[in-house]
């Protein structure tokens, strides 16, 4: 069994970057011939190979219920998330990789975990509960709801962790205080939201000790804090990328965008799927000793999709763009208003560009007039968007 005092999971979470790579590798081109693609002669390769989108996978299983046709094996349960898309989920250990966060979060053997993520349709509660198994902890399936029963809960049966959302467990602890119980709460381990560093603060001050992660339903987890709590550490179960929004293509280390993942799990996989969230690379390695690469976090959406004079211009178009024209760096299109009119203006980073015929290419693109106006080469913020609404709709 896992001992929770053991520093890290497992020896993967330590290795070299070259060992890292060749079992990736490996591991991808399996992945790879059981979708019918060819292999690939090293992880670089992986950004030539199309990217999987929701919308794609939803027309996918529309077609081909409930999987998209995708080689699944090893299914015990059938979860439907919003969209619907649905989602495979296995028994195997630690199937969703939840194990590896709740042990960083100093979660395991001898502690009780209430799992306030939802049972029903959707996998969170199955998520973290397989996690909770792997590193050997008890589970009391809480779900949402009942404040009060889950206070009575949590004293009676003597819950030491949380697990849920980051702002469901000030509901509780808020309900405890009104019903005057003390709660034996130390460890947290939140996801499906944002964690609000003055919410930290908080649990911290109630002595509870609270990291987040990353994960989605399609992939499980993906990234996730440790004590170090400097970024969040790529899991050693999938391949991440950040790419322009709109398009495949990796960004350079640093740059915002959008953070698309090809999972290693033979029994459901998926490559390079777009979670349509914002993220960037960060550099180094994390203090705890961790060597896998970490990301920022939850940065926002990359569908920055916004309708301008009653057209949608989507990032896709703006991508299109911007590769037309050789010169053209970076691009980066703006919807705002003069008196009671929408106006597009298309800021470009460009060296020697002419303005007007870039207006005519991006009227081309778009299917909407605008104005260009070029700005020099990385003067445009490094925070992913390439349409930004500054419309007010007070």
């Amino acid at each position: 069994m896992l001992d929770r005092n053991d520093k890290h999971f497992d020896a993967l979470e330590t290795r070299s970057a070259d060992a890292r790579a060749a079992d990736q590798l490996a591991k991808l081109n399996a992945q790879l011939a059981a979708n019918g693609m060819a292999a690939v002669a090293s992880l670089d390769e992986l950004a030539r190979l199309p990217v999987l989108r929701k919308a794609d996978l939803v027309a996918r299983q529309t077609a081909t219920p409930p999987f998209g046709g995708l080689p699944v094996r090893n299914v015990a349960h059938v979860f439907q998330s919003p969209g619907p898309i649905y989602e495979p989920g296995g028994v195997s250990h630690d199937w969703w990789r939840m194990g590896r966060f709740l042990h960083a979060a100093g979660i395991g053997a001898g502690d009780i975990v209430q799992n306030c993520f939802g049972y029903h349709l959707t996998p969170a509660g199955m998520i973290f509960e397989s996690g909770a198994r792997a590193v050997g902890a008890t589970v009391l399936p809480a779900g949402v709801g009942q404040t009060e029963l889950q206070v009575r809960a949590a004293k009676d049966v003597g819950t030491t962790a949380y697990a849920g959302t980051p702002d469901y467990l000030k509901v509780i602890l808020d309900k405890a205080d009104e019903m005057g119980v003390e709660l034996g709460i130390t460890r947290a381990a939140v996801g499906g939201g944002a964690l609000f560093p003055s919410l930290r603060q908080e649990y911290a001050d109630r002595g509870i000790a609270c990291l987040q992660c990353y994960a989605t339903a399609d992939l499980g987890n993906i990234a996730y804090e440790s004590p170090g709590m400097e970024g969040m550490i790529v899991d050693e179960g999938v391949i991440v990328e950040i790419v322009r929004p709109g398009t495949g293509d990796p960004v350079p280390p640093g740059e915002v965008g959008e953070v698309v993942v090809t999972t290693l799990n033979p029994d459901y996989p998926l490559i390079r799927f777009a979670t349509g969230d914002l993220s960037a690379i960060l550099p180094g390695e994390s203090p705890c000793g961790r060597t896998n690469m970490r990301i920022k976090g939850w940065m926002g959406r990359a569908d920055q999709t916004t309708k301008i004079k009653g057209m949608f211009v989507r990032p896709e178009q703006v991508a299109e763009f911007v590769g037309r024209h050789g010169e053209v760096v970076k691009a980066r299109v703006v919807a705002s208003r003069e008196g009671e009119m929408d106006v597009m203006t298309v800021l470009v980073e460009a060296t020697g560009a002419d303005a007007g015929a870039l207006a005519e290419s991006a009227a081309s693109v778009m299917k909407l007039k605008g104005k260009v106006e070029i700005v020099a080469p990385g003067s445009l913020p490094n925070d992913g968007k390439v349409i930004d609404d500054q419309r007010s709709y007070d």
